[in-house]
């Protein structure tokens, strides 16, 4: 099983990299995604997160072949 995980804005740079595929064995939530994909790297308080172009909460689950995405708060004026 794998998923998509995409990063946008300032979190790419800060990631150093747009994008993941992530095998797991077991269902994750949004967090997990982070954490498996980015060991040592906190997860940042004030980012977003998506699901196949959904907002989710962090505890949401993800399954196989799913699109998970962060990026930080869009402003606009």
């Amino acid at each position: 099983m794998s998923i998509k995980v995409r990063y946008f804005a300032s979190l790419k740079e800060s990631v150093g990299r747009p994008e993941d595929h992530l095998p797991f064995t077991h269902a994750l939530a949004v967090h997990e995604v982070w954490t498996a994909a980015n060991p040592g790297l906190a997860l940042p308080e004030t980012i977003l997160a998506a699901v196949n172009m959904e907002y989710v909460s962090f505890d949401s689950a993800v399954q196989d072949g799913d699109e998970v995405a962060f990026f930080p708060p869009v402003t606009g004026g």
